[in-house]
């Protein structure tokens, strides 16, 4: 078959990885975001490997949680942890990858991702993580008198930076796999130059935007 007539069989997700190269994706974003639920739906829709950074770290550390580790070496020992094994997992790719809310703030590990991979913020107001996250106790910078002061002040503090991503998803309440339609769509327009043939009611350009 030829280059052209492969070109024309090819599904829009076998194009998207073909582009992508030896990139991976990398999601970023607040605790709550989605990132690992939407990663692994992204990675099953994509074919590609699926890796949690803070699973990672978590293995790294004979089976302690974050919090633990958060808890018994504070938080500059697990940034630092942290920029490694997003480092080692870049080396490795293509696949993609979820990062705990704090990966992306650090400069050496933006400039890692940007080098070698696509990153994608999922972007979620105060209502929707705090909705998330208060079903579980394992969120170390969440243990304060007041968690809804302390997600604000967050996301104060990290959009500007999460800004700096290659694209922007807005995670919000809707059926998990919209929002992975969302992300395989953008993907396709940034590293292919065009739309994917998706149904009109597959994708939703005004919740999305991509970072030139």
């Amino acid at each position: 078959m030829s280059d052209i007539a492969a070109s024309r069989t090819a599904t829009p997700e076998s194009r998207l990885v073909a582009s992508l190269g030896d990139r991976s994706i990398v999601l970023v974003g607040m605790m709550g975001a989605g990132k690992s639920t939407i990663g692994r739906r992204l990675s099953a829709r994509l074919r590609l490997p699926f890796v949690d950074a803070d699973a990672e770290i978590e293995l790294a550390h004979a089976g302690m949680t974050i919090a633990e580790i958060f808890a018994s070496y504070g938080e500059p020992y697990f940034r630092d942890g942290e920029a490694r094994v997003i480092a080692r997992l870049l080396d490795g790719g293509p696949a993609v990858i979820a990062t705990g809310g704090g990966a992306f703030m650090r400069e050496d590990t933006r400039g890692r991702i940007r080098g070698k991979a696509v990153s994608i913020w999922l972007k979620a107001d105060a209502d929707v993580i705090m909705r998330r996250v208060k079903r579980r106790a394992d969120r170390p910078l969440l243990q304060t008198a007041d968690p809804a002061a302390t997600v604000g002040r967050l996301i104060g503090e990290r959009e500007p930076i999460y800004q700096q991503a290659d694209l922007t998803i807005l995670s919000r309440e809707v059926p998990h796999e919209k929002i992975v339609d969302e992300c395989t769509e953008a993907l396709h327009i940034r590293l292919c130059g065009e739309r994917a043939e998706a149904p009109p009611d597959k994708a939703t350009p005004d919740k999305m935007s991509v970072t030139p």
